[in-house]
C-alpha cells in the first residue's frame, strides 16, 4: 500500500491543487509515509529534498512551475497509480565545505551546482585546484560552476556549460563569463574529484559561494565533492525519466 506525505509548494497557483490533492488523498506524516509527493517547481523540489533527506523516502515531483525538469508532468489524478508504476533514479549531491576571510566554517550540499559569483563590480581572482594539482592559477572571471549530471542542464547550461549523462560518473567545472584566459571554456573531471577553489583577493575582490540556493558570502576557500554517503531516490514516469529528458536537452544542444 502506497502511503503518501504531500508537500505543496505556497503558491496562490496551488491553493486550489492543495485542496484537489489533500480531498482525494490521504496524507500520511512524513515519517509513517513510504513516498514524499512534491507539488511545485524545480527550485521547490530542490528544498523538498534537503528538508526531508533525513526521512530516507524517494521523491515523486508533480510540476506545477515553469520548466519542472526534475519533476513529472502535471496530473491530478491517478496519482497512487503513477507512483506504483514509476521507474527510480539514485543521485548523489555535491558536498560544498567553505571558510570564510574571518575563518568561518560552512558546510551544505547541492544537488543540482555549486557556484562562485562576485560580489561587486570587480571580477572575481580564482585558482582552481584538482585534489593537489593546479587546474587554472589564475582565473579572472565573474564567477565559476561546479554541477552534478542531474543540475547540468540547469544554470550550468545556461551558461554553456556541457550537459553530462546521468551516469557519466563526471563533474562539469564552467566559468561564467571568463576574462583571462578568456578562451577557456571549462573542464569535465571524474565525480572523484576533490575541487579546491581559492580566492586569490579575499580584502579586494569579494566571492560569495552557493550550494543550490544557499549563500555563503566573503569566501576565502571552498571544497567541492560528491557525497556517496546520501542517495536521493528520485521517481519518474515510465515515459518521463530524467535520463531521457537529459538526453534530449543533449540532442537539442546538437
Amino acid at each position: 500500500m502506497i502511503k503518501c506525505h504531500f508537500v505543496i509548494d505556497k503558491t496562490h497557483k496551488n491553493k486550489k491543487f492543495k485542496n484537489i490533492f489533500l480531498t482525494k488523498y490521504k496524507n500520511h506524516l512524513p515519517q509513517l509515509s513510504n513516498v514524499i509527493v512534491v507539488l511545485g517547481g524545480d527550485g521547490f523540489m530542490l528544498q523538498t529534498l534537503k528538508k526531508f533527506q533525513k526521512f530516507n523516502k524517494p521523491f515523486y515531483g508533480i510540476n506545477s512551475g515553469t520548466f519542472g525538469f526534475l519533476m513529472n508532468k502535471f496530473k491530478t489524478y491517478d496519482v497512487i497509480k503513477n507512483i506504483s508504476r514509476a521507474k527510480f533514479v539514485s543521485i548523489s549531491p555535491l558536498s560544498m565545505k567553505v571558510i570564510t576571510k574571518t575563518g568561518k566554517i560552512y558546510s551544505n550540499i547541492a544537488i543540482n551546482e555549486v557556484s562562485l559569483l562576485r560580489q561587486t563590480r570587480q571580477a572575481a581572482s580564482l585558482q582552481i585546484s584538482i585534489g593537489e594539482k593546479t587546474l587554472i592559477k589564475k582565473l579572472i572571471c565573474d564567477g565559476v560552476l561546479v554541477s552534478t549530471p542531474a543540475g547540468s542542464t540547469a544554470y550550468n547550461l545556461s551558461i554553456r556549460g556541457p550537459i553530462l549523462s546521468l551516469n557519466s560518473k563526471k563533474l562539469a567545472i564552467t566559468p561564467i563569463s571568463p576574462f583571462r584566459p578568456r578562451r577557456w571554456k571549462g573542464k569535465i573531471v571524474p565525480s572523484s574529484s576533490v575541487i579546491k577553489i581559492k580566492n586569490l583577493n579575499v580584502q579586494k575582490r569579494s566571492v560569495s559561494a552557493v550550494a543550490d540556493n544557499v549563500e555563503v558570502r566573503n569566501i576565502k576557500n571552498v571544497e567541492i565533492k560528491i557525497n556517496n554517503l546520501i542517495k536521493f531516490k528520485l521517481l519518474y514516469d515510465k515515459n518521463y525519466s530524467l535520463n531521457k529528458k537529459i538526453k534530449l536537452e543533449q540532442l537539442r544542444s546538437k
